[in-house]
């Protein structure tokens, strides 16, 4: 690695701003967790599997019950999309 990479010293908010407006994160997710994410959202029934579309800075996008429909609107938003596991 170069002595520029090795010594760049970035707070968490700075790192995530690198990618803010570029890369979106796909993030699994419990209905019992939404809230959390998404405080505005309805009451959901427990136990659903759903996707959470997150911006660089975990900013909340967009909540789907299908991986693919996470994917597409972050495609369609021009964000390239990664998967968090």
């Amino acid at each position: 690695m170069s002595d520029t990479i090795q010594n760049l010293d970035l707070d968490p908010s700075a790192l995530a701003a690198l990618g803010e407006g570029h890369v979106a994160y796909v993030r699994a997710m419990r209905s019992e967790e939404v809230k959390r994410l998404f405080p505005e959202a309805p009451d959901l029934t427990p136990g659903l599997d759903l996707f959470a579309l997150l911006s660089a800075s975990g900013a909340p996008i967009l909540l789907t019950d299908s991986r693919d429909a996470a994917f597409a609107n972050a495609w369609a938003h021009d964000l390239q999309a990664l998967s968090v596991h």
